[in-house]
């Protein structure tokens, strides 16, 4: 779990430090049935008659923000990616210091292996448990089970996209947010709880939750993000509950708007992108000072689809009237950003309402049909006595997959068959997976002070191990950014020292596990970022596709006055080096990284307060910018836009429609004033 997100943009931060999130609501929600009118609190009239008027708007306006002073030069810059003018340290603008990110300090020298990799410490000998051997070839490996008495729950196919950064999934490392011209609060992630007769508390936990304690920081009243994209369409796209950014090559959508198809890819380019509101969703009410999650966000031809406080609505993509809704027992914990190409999709959460300020475990899990709106299987796993609580789950192939501290589990999305689960007697286990068209494994064996990663790629459905990379001894988190092609990030070394728990890619062959370049993004020069201790599919501002990482620069000085920009630069997967090529926000803009379009980029363009953002296209080739979508820069609506920061929100586009929706959801509209919304949908007209 993660501390709730930072406020919005001209609002002061609100509250006091707590050792860790309120993760309780109150009460449990109420049951209604489906409704034909659109969800109201409207900011402003709409262009066009629905079937109901909207209510009041998004509040009184408010007057553009000071200019800020930009910070103070750093005494000498450090060498940064090929610009004319070289980024500076620092997330937001004007930069907030961040603390290092939770865990144990690392000895220097925690570099990818070499040619020649010193050697490895023995590892103990692992039973046929649960966990898939470490040699690939071995005929399943997690063996199969018998599927207990109770169960759960990817990358959504045609119109929608994939939740990019920053879909579904649970805030990481302490993370300042960048947007333009407005500092940011840093945020710390909150480790999960360990269950009853479960494996006991080891020291990579019990060390995490000390420096959660330890940096416990003020907890703001806006909203955050949801998880990133990933490889073949994992980047806010079709699917996934919510993040922008990290994914692969992502299908578009169908549905479009009429003008023409991008060069090398599937977005339509409209006639006029200039876009209106089509709808938003209020944020729901929630007990005085509380926090509920509500994580996860798809898209199909005929839904958006977003979680709630313990329930999942599909809404109409252009009207916003509900369609339908699956209730559930308590709040969303964790969603899958992939689904399968039919829909189908998995989601975690708590057995029932929790007291406030606590939580009821994160142990069921179910899966989710997008298309026909409806609940396949509900299910819980059990370490002895005890469900075990899980910590991640994506969808790969046909299999959800799920990890914890206890061990990877998994199960046939179809049928809800238990396909493997952890063992007593394994000695290393499965953190977390990354999905898709395939399934990759983060297995971790060794002590803290002496970690041992695998990045496995298996069978989804046995579990077989069908490559293995290993990194180096004593890098003690990894995340999975993409699956096909395979890139990992890391914090190596603890070397990033900017929260964002990046500072080096690994791009790895999928057939054979070797390692085919290491990529250096130190992170006061690039704005990716990922979690990696327990939501391993959770990165944002990133882009994979056509064997090319996309990442943006950190904001810098622009050529106005106070003026602040940033660039998207790309690197060959192969050979890890930088292409040359360059999007340029330019001023008073930055660009933020989606997912990819055949050859092309998806990136959210953030704007100077007095404008609306936009969605464009960037041509692989060129790399020249291509205006799929404008937003309106009336104030009420900028207001409300500014709160869905790119970096801690869903953020959805496809073919002219963009959907932005938060991960979480308090009582900051009745302490603040400003009305508060759980998602906000525009959309082009031709």
């Amino acid at each position: 779990m993660t501390q709730p997100p930072p406020p919005p943009p001209n609002q002061p931060p609100q509250g006091t430090p707590e050792d860790q999130p309120p993760q309780g609501t109150s009460g449990a929600p109420q049951d209604t049935p489906p409704q034909d009118t659109p969800p109201q609190g409207a900011f402003g009239a709409p262009e066009e008659p629905q079937d109901a008027p909207p209510q009041a708007g998004f509040g009184a306006p408010t007057p553009p923000p000071a200019a800020p002073q930009p910070p103070a030069a750093p005494a000498a810059p450090p060498a940064g990616p090929q610009l004319s003018k070289a980024p500076q340290a620092g997330y937001g603008y004007p930069g907030q210091p961040t603390p290092p990110p939770a865990g144990p300090p690392q000895a220097p020298g925690y570099g990818y292996p070499q040619a020649a990799q010193p050697a490895q410490p023995p590892q103990p000998p692992t039973g046929p448990g649960y966990g898939y051997p470490g040699q690939p070839g071995q005929p399943n490996a997690y063996g199969q089970q018998p599927a207990p008495a109770t169960v759960p729950f990817g990358q959504q196919a045609p119109y929608g996209q994939q939740p990019g950064y920053g879909y579904p999934g649970q805030p990481g490392y302490p993370t300042q947010q960048a947007y333009p011209g407005y500092p940011g609060q840093p945020t710390v992630p909150m480790p999960s709880q360990p269950t009853g007769g479960g494996r006991k508390m080891n020291a990579q936990v019990a060390i995490i939750v000390a420096a959660v304690v330890a940096i416990a920081l003020i907890i703001g009243g806006g909203i955050w993000y949801a998880g990133s994209g990933d490889d073949e369409g994992r980047t806010d796209t079709a699917s996934t509950g919510g993040t922008t950014g990290g994914g692969g090559d992502e299908k578009g959508g169908s549905g479009g708007t009429g003008g023409t198809t991008s060069s090398g890819g599937t977005e339509k380019v409209p006639g006029d992108p200039a876009s209106k509101v089509l709808f938003q969703i209020p944020s729901p009410a929630v007990a005085k000072d509380d926090t509920v999650i509500v994580s996860g966000s798809w898209l199909t031809e005929k839904a958006y689809v977003k979680s709630g406080v313990a329930e999942i609505v599909g809404y109409d993509p252009d009207k916003g009237t509900k369609l339908w809704t699956i209730k559930l027992p308590g709040p969303v914990c964790t969603a899958s950003r992939k689904a399968t190409a039919d829909g189908k999709t998995a989601v975690v959460f708590q057995p029932k309402m929790p007291a406030k300020d606590s939580s009821a475990g994160c142990s069921e899990v179910a899966a989710i049909d997008l298309a026909a709106g409806k609940e396949l299987w509900r299910k819980t796993v059990k370490s002895g006595d005890y469900p075990i609580t899980f910590d991640n789950v994506t969808v790969g192939g046909n299999t959800v997959a799920l990890g914890a501290t206890e061990g990877g589990s998994a199960f046939d999305i179809t049928t809800g068959k238990l396909l493997w689960s952890p063992k007593a007697a394994d000695t290393c286990y499965d953190a977390g997976y990354g999905g898709g068209t395939k399934l990759v494994a983060v297995r971790k064996c060794g002590t803290y002070d002496a970690r041992e990663l695998h990045i496995q790629t298996i069978d989804p459905a046995s579990g077989k191990v069908l490559s293995e990379y290993k990194m180096a001894t004593g890098i003690e988190y990894a995340s999975i950014v993409s699956t096909d092609p395979l890139v990992v990030a890391a914090d190596v070394g603890d070397s990033a020292q900017d929260g964002s728990g990046v500072s080096d890619f690994f791009s790895i062959d999928n057939k054979t596990g070797k390692l085919l370049a290491k990529i250096s993004a130190p992170g006061e020069q690039f704005a990716a970022r990922c979690d990696g201790i327990t939501e391993m599919e959770q990165c944002s501002g990133i882009a994979v596709g056509a064997n090319r990482l996309y990442l943006p620069t950190e904001e810098h000085d622009g050529t106005g006055e106070y003026s602040r920009t940033n660039e998207i630069l790309a690197f060959d997967l192969t050979t890890g080096k930088q292409t040359g090529q360059r999007a340029d926000a330019g001023d008073g803009y930055t660009l933020f990284p989606l997912r990819t379009d055949g050859t092309n980029v998806i990136a959210y363009k953030g704007a100077p307060y007095d404008e609306g953002g936009q969605v464009v296209s960037i041509d692989g080739g060129t790399f020249k910018q291509t205006k799929l979508l404008q937003n309106p820069s009336t104030e009420a609506v900028r207001d409300a836009e500014s709160r869905m920061l790119p970096e801690h929100s869903e953020i959805i586009y496809s073919q002219g429609h963009l959907y932005m929706a938060s991960e979480y959801a308090d009582d900051s509209s009745s302490s603040s004033g400003d009305k508060e919304y759980l998602a906000l949908a525009f959309g082009t007209s031709g």
